[in-house]
């Protein structure tokens, strides 16, 4: 990076600033809680589920789950809502035309729909919560229904906020605004689970070695993560020459890039929802409770948990399917074939139309596999450290060390887009000035 022309990006100093000064927003919401809480006993309560899909939860909020603050459902409504949304635009009709034809007025009518839809899931989600919380014994100081209806208004309140604050980021500050929001909230656990893992060797729950390991897993993750995410491979285009009056335009070369991970992050956290589910689901009932014929399923269900080798098996299985199903959603092979037709573009040695659109699944699928593989080996490597070191005490995730480095590539990118922006815009002006001076 070049300190020099970052010193003199006034424009760029002003996004930044708005970008922290936001997350600091964000991170002092994750503190306060939500009106008629005991928070001693729900704290108490929250040590027997924190190994569940509320661990995870709790890890994407920064520990606002913990505290059950008024951010605890943090954007997850969004992003639900979003996958919904986008799901939708492949297979009902009208949303898919908007997608393709709608242009930006269509965008925006997506848009609106995923923020209706966020609020229908936020409410669900959040009166789920009060009823539960309701139903605790000792959790709630005054039950009833105004608890209920204002647990709902300030859960819901807190996401829609968030998602607010992610679309300001996003246009008036730098990088994806949701996705440095759950950044954010991984990284401010990042010291706590530090100082746990140092106290646990400290006190013998866990050995110099175990620790030395973990350390030198993570950076490796980590350069494994920004070698393959900056990987990509790019097919060679190119656009006839044609006469348009005396001139001859076209005859050039572009270049197609495919990521090989073109899910991004997305399978392992649908996986991880997926897989913890059961647990958390089997946490709140009584295996007195259950009838004969089912007092099988707590012990099915606890092989379901970090570092057993079921929990691993499925996890990898399920990082794979939706690997190759959500790569499937955002690239439409026959949809870029017929675009790189319409400009009159064409690989070399392959027909334009349907050929290309095999080719260009052939070559996706493949880049596919690489991709489900180095995401699986990413998400899968704690989990089998965890198990060979027999520690279930200090959880190392695979995910958030994937959504960490992820986002912080593409902050980065943006940051420096911004100052090559910044740079031509001086050289332009300078042009200007020396194209005045000579025509005085």
């Amino acid at each position: 990076m070049n300190f020099d022309a970052f010193s003199k990006a006034k424009e760029l100093h002003k996004r930044i600033w708005f970008t922290l000064i936001a997350l600091i927003v964000y991170r002092l919401g994750a503190y306060i809680p939500i009106p008629g809480i005991d928070a001693i006993a729900f704290a108490q309560a929250f040590e027997g589920q924190s190994k569940g899909i509320l661990g995870m939860f709790n890890m994407f909020s920064g520990g606002a789950v913990q505290r059950m603050a008024v951010f605890s459902l943090n954007v997850m409504p969004y992003i639900s809502a979003s996958i919904i949304v986008q799901l939708l635009g492949t297979v009902y009709p009208p949303w898919e035309k908007l997608r393709k034809e709608g242009g930006e007025a269509g965008r925006k009518t997506l848009n609106q729909y995923t923020r209706y839809l966020t609020v229908v899931l936020a409410v669900v989600q959040s009166a789920a919560i009060a009823i539960g919380l309701q139903n605790s014994p000792g959790l709630v100081l005054n039950p009833g229904v105004f608890f209920v209806a204002s647990t709902i208004v300030t859960l819901t309140g807190g996401t829609m906020f968030l998602m607010w604050l992610g679309e300001q980021i996003t246009s008036r500050g730098v990088g994806n605004g949701v996705s440095l929001i759950i950044f954010a909230g991984i990284v401010a656990r990042l010291p706590t689970a530090i100082w746990q893992a140092l106290t646990l060797t400290q006190n013998g729950s866990m050995s110099g070695f175990s620790l030395f390991a973990i350390a030198v897993i993570a950076i490796v993750v980590v350069f494994a993560i920004v070698f393959m995410e900056r990987s990509q491979r790019r097919l060679l285009v190119q656009y006839p020459k044609r006469q348009m009056g005396n001139r001859m335009i076209g005859g050039e070369t572009s270049f197609l890039p495919l990521k090989i991970n073109t899910a991004g992050v997305i399978p392992p956290i649908f996986a991880s929802s997926l897989l913890l589910l059961p647990a958390t689901a089997m946490g709140f009932l009584s295996q007195a409770n259950l009838p004969q014929w089912a007092q099988w399923l707590p012990g099915a269900v606890g092989q379901l948990q970090h570092g057993r080798p079921a929990f691993m098996f499925f996890y990898a299985f399920l990082i794979i399917f939706f690997s190759f199903f959500y790569t499937s959603i955002v690239f439409n092979p026959d949809e870029t074939a017929e675009n790189l037709r319409k400009y009159g573009g064409f690989m070399p040695g392959i027909r334009p139309g349907k050929r290309t659109a095999e080719y260009l699944d052939f070559v996706l699928t493949r880049l596919t596999v690489i991709g489900a593989a180095y995401i699986t080996a990413v998400c899968i490597l704690p989990e089998a450290l965890m198990g060979y070191l027999n520690s279930t005490q200090f959880y190392l995730g695979g995910t958030s060390i994937l959504i960490v480095v992820s986002v912080t590539m593409d902050t980065v990118a943006q940051i420096q887009s911004h100052l090559l922006a910044h740079q031509y815009e001086g050289l332009i002006k300078k042009s200007k000035l020396r194209g005045g001076g000579r025509g005085r």
